[in-house]
């Protein structure tokens, strides 16, 4: 049992008490706890399991996502539970954005990193959940100084860390240094294939999203399973793939992705693809739905959702899986007080929470992540990275998909 609730509690108790969770149930189709009547009926006769095995929902997940959501909301409301510690004489601060299925035992480790190493005392830090968006840090960053910038970043995104007009500006005047100690990556991504060191050696990347696809074998019918993100350009599949168009971080990866490989031509041809975004939870569920997609572009961790008894079926490319990488950026100037806290971040611990907890494959070499040898990645590179504006060809890949939907 976690610290809000029991899974054999009733869905109406926990909506009463922490009415963000409404949300929650909403989006993995109960549709009825709209309406509060039905909530009030309903949600007293039926336990948060009992709901999950009617939608046949994975229950761990499940409750993981009402926690996220409840942490994320006691915070912003009440600033009680892993707030920004304001503390006097601040000598260290960290921001980061983590992904929602490994914040909250990211969140226990690192506190516990800090009353073991005794660090706790001139830290300040702000660690929130990657569903509440980028847009916080963005408004810190823009028009900022170098000392207004946190010490220590993590998080995923594209344009939050090259765009010229964020962290891509400081980047150029040389403020960032990886300070990552093992300078040898995880074999999944130190190979023939690719490299995700920075050779510039400013940014570290202890981690990645990667995207998949989850294909409807009913939808499908007896035409070929999708292998390559070439085949998502088929005419057959016009206006039948659905895109993680607000998650802006992977979605931002696969255009930049797409355009490299496929230029113009290929953007325009994913927008004709294009048949709708959906959440991942969505996505997984959404053979029930009315409009069903036959292919679904989605984070690797949310197949892990799917039980097998439906038509769903995961497919990673051959041709690889698009990665948003997991960055971590440190101030030059502060790399000796950075060091204890670069090196748990970039830690096996963290890497198997990581890895083993949310399907986010680690780069720490000691991390066994679990892929096969066809598993491969698809990265954009940094050659293409640093010849490129990557802040204004975001917003040109953008402009080209959308003037093909």
């Amino acid at each position: 049992m976690n610290k809000y609730f029991d899974i054999k509690d009733k869905v109406y108790d926990i909506t009463e008490k922490y009415p963000e969770t409404i949300d929650v149930f909403v989006e993995t189709g109960f549709d009825q706890l709209k309406n509060d009547a039905m909530r009030k009926i309903m949600g007293k006769t039926v336990s948060v399991e009992m709901a999950c095995r009617s939608k046949k929902v994975n229950v761990e997940l499940f409750e993981q996502k009402l926690i996220d959501i409840i942490e994320q909301t006691r915070t912003d409301v009440d600033g009680k539970l892993y707030h920004d510690k304001d503390i006097q004489n601040t000598e260290i601060t960290i921001n980061g954005i983590l992904p929602c299925p490994v914040r909250i035992p990211l969140l226990e480790g690192f506190e516990s990193f800090l009353e073991d190493k005794d660090l706790g005392s001139n830290i300040k830090y702000d660690l929130k959940v990657a569903s509440g968006g980028v847009d916080w840090i963005k408004d810190k960053i823009k028009g900022a100084k170098k000392e207004d910038l946190p010490d220590l970043f993590l998080s995923a995104g594209f344009d939050l860390f090259f765009d010229k007009d964020l962290m891509g500006g400081f980047k150029e005047k040389g403020i960032f240094k990886d300070l990552i100690a093992k300078k040898q990556m995880n074999k999944d991504f130190q190979n023939e294939d690719i490299d995700l060191r920075d050779p510039d050696g400013n940014y570290s990347i202890i981690g990645v999203v990667s995207a998949v696809f989850l294909v409807n074998k009913e939808e499908l019918g007896d035409r070929e399973f999708p292998r390559t993100w070439k085949d998502l350009f088929k005419e057959e599949f016009e206006g039948e793939v659905s895109l993680p168009v607000g998650d802006f971080d992977l979605f931002n990866a696969i255009l930049l992705n797409i355009y490299k490989t496929y230029g113009e031509d290929g953007l325009k041809s994913l927008g004709k693809s294009f048949m709708k975004n959906m959440h991942p939870s969505e996505m997984v569920k959404s053979y029930k739905k009315k409009d069903k997609p036959t292919i679904t572009i989605m984070p690797y961790f949310f197949t892990k959702m799917i039980t097998g008894k439906g038509p769903m079926v995961p497919i990673w490319p051959e041709d690889g899986a698009v990665i948003s990488p997991i960055f971590l950026l440190s101030k030059k100037e502060k790399e000796e007080k950075l060091k204890p806290f670069v090196d748990f971040f970039a830690s096996k611990e963290v890497g198997e929470i990581l890895s083993h907890n949310g399907k986010f494959p680690s780069t720490n070499p000691e991390v066994e992540n679990g892929l096969e040898d066809n598993q491969k990645f698809m990265w954009i590179g940094w050659d293409f990275i640093n010849n490129n504006d990557i802040g204004s060809l975001i917003k040109r890949c953008e402009d080209i998909f959308n003037s093909s939907i």
